[in-house]
């Protein structure tokens, strides 16, 4: 079973993978329509819009929360730098 390197979700089954393909690295949560990965700006959103649904956080602490699970994930790496916590 493979990690989505951009998300952190297990991939169990064939349909978690992008475009059902066992050689992506990524989720069908973290594709775009034509298979490819999101950018670390739409998964940001993505994750942003997840906790406040999910947890009732405001907006700054949600992106704040999303920003350190993402820095933990291998695709984000080369982020890890340059992630302002601040906003």
């Amino acid at each position: 079973m493979k990690i989505c390197i951009a998300c952190g979700m297990p991939m169990k089954s064939l349909s978690d993978y992008a475009m059902e393909d066992e050689k992506k690295d990524y989720c069908r949560h973290c594709s775009r329509p034509d298979g490819t990965m999101q950018s670390y700006s739409e998964k940001l959103q993505s994750f942003v819009k997840l906790i406040i649904k999910t947890q009732g956080l405001d907006i700054q602490v949600a992106t704040t929360s999303a920003k350190a699970m993402m820095m933990r994930l291998p695709a984000w790496e080369k982020f890890r730098e340059t992630v302002d916590f601040g906003n």
